[in-house]
């Protein structure tokens, strides 16, 4: 987040590089179920974002110095791909993936019925295969499917998108020239049911109004992105349903 850089990002009539309006989010695709294997699966591209998610468990907890005898544990592996990016990144775990597969952890703790599983673990590998900023709340959207899809009981889904500011214009989703140009980028995921948030952070610089605003964007956005969550394992079973009456 330099802020410093010739490019026009939004132009004076609101339009942005890639075409958008300022509250405008990026298009969401989102398939639930899309490996065998997995107990729960998603994959999800939002603007030029790819990630795929695959869920395990709960299962038993193999180390027992890690198992917790009033819940499951949630552990999460987020991992950019080397060629997800085109300054190839270096392979392996960094602090970055380590921090966000944290976060990543915490919202979903909050929605899902981990008391229900007491020493078990519940696994959740986030792979980003191709990444244009925004890549957390991708891996968390789809996550929250994954989990869903694995038929694991969750209070509700979790929805997740940014806001920021960029040109001294607030923004809803962010694309990658906007995350390293602009000012300010604020991740956010919540609980539909209840507005309750899961996951807020900030980088950058936001006065308090222009922060309300964007929230108020990222709210209004979060709620149609839990739409196309639930559309998508609505999607997957209703095929089933049809496979097995054929």
């Amino acid at each position: 987040m330099s802020g410093h850089t010739d490019m026009v990002l939004v132009n004076e009539e609101g339009i942005r590089i890639d075409g958008r309006k300022t509250d405008e989010k990026r298009n969401i695709k989102i398939e639930a179920g899309v490996l065998k294997n997995a107990d729960g699966s998603c994959y999800l591209e939002i603007g030029k974002n790819k990630v795929l998610c695959a869920v395990y468990g709960p299962r038993e907890c193999r180390m027992r110095h890690l198992q917790d005898p009033t819940k499951a544990i949630i552990t999460v592996k987020y991992n950019m791909e080397t060629y997800s990016v085109s300054d190839r990144k270096r392979p392996g775990t960094d602090r970055r993936s380590v921090e966000i597969s944290k976060l990543i952890s915490e919202a979903l703790s909050a929605v899902v019925m981990t008391e229900l599983y007491p020493r078990t673990t519940i696994d959740v590998y986030i792979e980003i295969l191709q990444a244009n900023a925004g890549t957390r709340c991708a891996g968390l959207t789809a996550a929250s499917v994954a989990l869903a899809d694995a038929g694991i009981p969750m209070r509700d889904i979790v929805p997740a998108i940014a806001c920021g500011k960029a040109d001294g214009k607030v923004l809803l989703d962010l694309n990658k020239e906007e995350d390293n140009f602009g000012q300010a980028d604020v991740p956010i995921a919540i609980v539909p049911s209840t507005d309750e948030i899961v996951l807020l952070q900030m980088d950058g610089n936001m006065t308090r109004e222009e922060l309300e605003y964007g929230l108020d964007m990222a709210f209004k956005a979060a709620h149609e992105v839990a739409d196309l969550q639930k559309d998508a394992l609505l999607r997957k079973y209703t095929n089933k349903k049809k496979e097995a009456s054929e």
